[in-house]
Formats: C-alpha cells, structure tokens, sequence
C-alpha cells in the first residue's frame, strides 16, 4: 500500500511516500481501506516532535508509528478474530490521534474507537469532524446568549465550527486569527474580528465571559485580565510551560470567580456519535478548503502548521 512516512521529527521535507506491506489486523481491530482523512494541527505536532507532549505520546527520539494522520473515514476491508459491532464493507469514521496512521491506504484501528458514518454526510465532510467537531462540542458546552465568547484561532476547522454553535445560541462572538482570515471571519458571522499581529487582545482593555484558546501563549496573569467575573479560559494546546503555568495559576484565580485552564475533550464514540449527529442536523457545518491527494500531505501540513487553512483540508489516499 501506498503510505507517507516520517522516519524521524522534522518538517514537511522529510516525509516520503512509500510502498508498505496491507497490515494485518489484530484480533479486536478492523482494517479499513481508507477513503478520506482529515488534516489536524495534531498532526503537525506530531511531525515536529512539539510541544513535547507530542513525544509523550508519539515515541521520545523517534516516532513509534511512521505514519501520521487521525480522523479517518473509510470501508471496512477485514475484520479481527474478535470483532463484532462491524461488517465487512460497513462505511466507518474515527479519531485515532493517540495511534494514527491514516495518510495511507489501509489501516488497522481499534473497532471500539470506529463508528458508522452516517448515510447524509460525504466521506469528505465526516473526515472533518473528529478532532475538530468533539472540540466545537465540548468548548460550547453550557454557552447562552448571555455570553460574550473569543476564539483565539477560530478560522481553523475547529474555531469555524464552534463561531457556528456559539451563533446559533446568541453570543456575542470576537474571533481572532491572522489576516488572511478576517474578512472571511466576518462573512461567517463573527460579530468583531481581531488580527492578532496587530492587536493583542489580553492588552486590548476588553473583558469576555468565555475564550476559547486554540494555542496558548499567554499565562494566567494576562489571561484573567480579559475575564469577566466568573468567566471561563479553556486552552487547546500550547507549550508545556504555559499550560501547566494555566493549570497553577487556575488554582489561584478560582478564589476571585475565574476559572483557567484547560478543554478536555473526551475521546471515543459517545462524543463522535454525537458530533455526527450534530452534522447531519446542521448544527455544525464544516468549511472545508480543498480535497488533496495523497502526494500533497506535505504541503498540506506545512499550511496547517502555519495556520494557512481557512477550515479543513482532506487528504484522499486512493481514487
């Protein structure tokens, strides 16, 4: 099978395409032949070797598995000795940013973590929902028109969706990226926009109810500065130092009604089944910029990295 493969941290110029032997699937796995899989800032953590939970996770000196790539979607080609919630030929979606594998043309994966795509949503569109729609679910959980929201990176695939949720439930909704984004921020709805190399908003003197902060850079001195009383931060990621300074400094902050730290997105099927829901209801909707074969992942990654992306990008490993 057809695989882009890292053999070592780096950038976008050492992945390679290589010919793989078609795995074998364990006895509680199932093989899927791959028809689409999303692109994820994860996914550039993992090719960098940053922060370094992304090692963590990934393999200390090296990556534990070559082959990048979480949110799959496609047909089920071989079953395990022990599965059972799956037939062969049944279409599937799933996260598996804690193993990936799905810049390839097959993979083996866990039936536990596997749902049943739902027949309204293109094999394109469910590849956009794992990562980014549990995190547009979980980071507006609670959110009412009362709320004043910034998303701090909201013209990615996760920060479109969660401008979506948020507007559908009245908020008053800032969003801030760089400034290829911000008119097209504006035409999504977003009721103010801030470049965020030309306005800083933790010194912008503005307080809101809720931020959503996609990568954090800014300790929790700085960050309860842009809180009103009993608002909310939640960090998705960022450099070690500053998450766990968020996660200290939370516990200060609480005693004054601020709540700091970070979104934990529960994984697994309960929450995937109901981001699926969500899409085919139209509650989330995601933006997704270009469809790519499988020799653009290099490409594909070094634009996530940068935050190029206006939404999604998918890569589509056959024809």
């Amino acid at each position: 099978m057809k695989a882009v493969v890292q053999d070592r941290y780096g950038g976008p110029q050492d992945l390679r395409i290589s010919d793989l032997p078609v795995p074998e699937p364990r006895a509680t796995e199932i093989r899927v032949k791959i028809r689409a899989c999303g692109v994820n800032l994860s996914d550039w953590e993992y090719l960098v070797g940053r922060p370094l939970y992304a090692r963590l996770v990934g393999g200390i000196f090296r990556p534990k598995n070559p082959i990048l790539g979480s949110d799959i979607v496609g047909i089920v080609d071989k079953l395990g000795s022990g599965t059972t919630r799956f037939n062969i030929g049944d279409r599937v979606m799933g996260d598996l940013v804690m193993v990936r594998g799905g810049f390839a043309e097959y993979a083996c994966v866990s039936e536990a973590e596997m749902i049943h795509v739902p027949d309204e949503l293109s094999d394109e569109i469910a590849a956009c929902l794992p990562q980014a729609g549990g995190i547009a679910l979980a980071g507006t959980e609670g959110l009412t028109s009362n709320d004043t929201l910034l998303i701090n990176g909201a013209g990615g695939g996760s920060g479109t969706m969660v401008l979506q949720i948020a507007k559908a439930a009245g908020a008053h909704v800032t969003a801030v990226d760089n400034a290829h984004k911000i008119a097209w921020l504006d035409e999504l709805g977003a009721d103010e926009t801030f470049n965020y190399k030309e306005l800083d908003f933790s010194t912008s003197g503005r307080k809101w109810s809720r931020i959503l902060d996609m990568v954090a850079t800014r300790g929790p001195l700085r960050i309860a500065r842009c809180l009103t009383k009993n608002g909310t931060y939640h960090a998705l990621g960022g450099n070690v130092g500053i998450l766990l300074s968020l996660l200290a400094g939370g516990l200060i902050y609480r005693l004054v009604g601020k709540s700091i730290g970070m979104l934990i997105v529960p994984s697994g099927r309960e929450l995937m089944e109901k981001v699926a829901i969500a899409a085919v209801e139209g509650r989330i909707s995601p933006h997704l910029e270009a469809v790519l074969p499988l020799s653009s992942v290099p490409e594909a990654l070094r634009r996530t990295g940068c935050g190029e992306v206006k939404g999604k990008l998918v890569i589509k490993p056959t024809d």
